[in-house]
């Protein structure tokens, strides 16, 4: 109990740190995960251990802080790992299993600037830019960093080119589909049984856009993607859902609106509505930032060719 905390809060802050599995079974911790991980745990876990000894109890401050010695101690195992210098150290969004997320082209790294900055970030662009990757690894940095305490991604379940009604399945069947994109995202950035973890504890929620409504987010991270084909009122509706404490980035490509009517699309409007307030900003993606397979980029000139023609 006094390693574990109540309801096991101190070893929560650690799960919520590292990308290992750590389990408390009676009077053993089991620990699985990356093997230059797992030492610095072991080194973690020993301090504290320590530390009990001493003096009886400990919490989440006493762990935070010898978490911060031991990364100091070993020159912080990530520059290890990666061999990464102090001044690129903070140009990274997110570390993850023998990888890390940064930003690599220049509207990248000026939508960096703005999430650190503003509460509102509005990411519009083509398709493979980084737009919807880079929001949910924002997300889970802040969620790690004890910034918010959950996750909501969403998306509108619009139909495009095929009908709801003829798929499959119930209504969660069916939806699925529209939601795969943001649990693809998930899935590599977080290890799959924290993330099932995540998902049951309502710490990440995906849900269809329409769900949104009648709901207030306080302290969360909340992402709407595809957001062009969120109508002008569901779009007032996403945004009013934000409490206090909390974070938005909408994302989307105005170039590829499902909506019957294009010029109904809330991404549109919104550009106008919103301009020039405080703590909102927009950044503007094209196909110079395209960060998927070199034959994307190739694609976004050829349709852009095809209908200027």
């Amino acid at each position: 109990m006094s390693l574990s905390g109540i309801n096991e809060e101190n070893l929560n802050f650690l799960r919520d740190q590292f990308d290992s599995i750590i389990v408390l079974r009676g009077d053993s911790v089991i620990l699985k995960g990356n093997e230059d991980e797992l030492e610095v745990l072991e080194k973690i876990f020993s301090e504290l251990l320590f530390l009990i000894n001493r003096q009886g109890n400990i919490n989440v401050n006493d762990i935070k802080l010898v978490t911060e010695l031991i990364g100091e101690k070993d020159n912080n195992y990530f520059r290890k790992k990666f061999g990464i210098s102090a001044n690129e150290i903070e140009n990274i969004i997110l570390f993850k299993n023998n990888d890390y997320i940064k930003p690599k082209t220049p509207t990248q790294i000026e939508y960096f600037k703005r999430v650190k900055e503003n509460d509102i970030i509005f990411a519009i662009g083509p398709a493979g830019t980084g737009k919807t990757y880079l929001g949910v690894a924002f997300g889970i940095d802040s969620l790690k960093k004890k910034q918010v305490n959950k996750i909501v991604l969403s998306r509108p379940a619009v139909e495009a080119g095929e009908s709801l009604g003829f798929l499959p399945g119930d209504l969660s069947e069916k939806i699925d589909p529209y939601l795969k994109p943001l649990y693809d995202a998930l899935e590599d950035m977080i290890p799959l049984e924290k993330l099932k973890s995540y998902i049951e504890k309502n710490i990440i929620e995906i849900v269809p856009l329409a769900y949104m409504r009648g709901r207030t987010l306080n302290n969360s991270f909340v992402i709407l993607d595809e957001a062009q084909n969120a109508s002008t009122i569901q779009m007032k509706m996403f945004l009013t859902r934000l409490g206090p404490n909390s974070k938005a980035i909408i994302t989307g490509d105005i170039t590829q609106i499902d909506l019957p009517k294009k010029e109904n699309s809330g991404l549109v409007q919104i550009q106008k509505i919103l301009k020039g307030i405080d703590d909102i900003s927009f950044v503007y993606f094209n196909k110079s930032d395209v960060v998927r397979h070199k034959l994307v980029k190739d694609i976004i000139e050829a349709y852009e060719k095809y209908n200027g023609d």
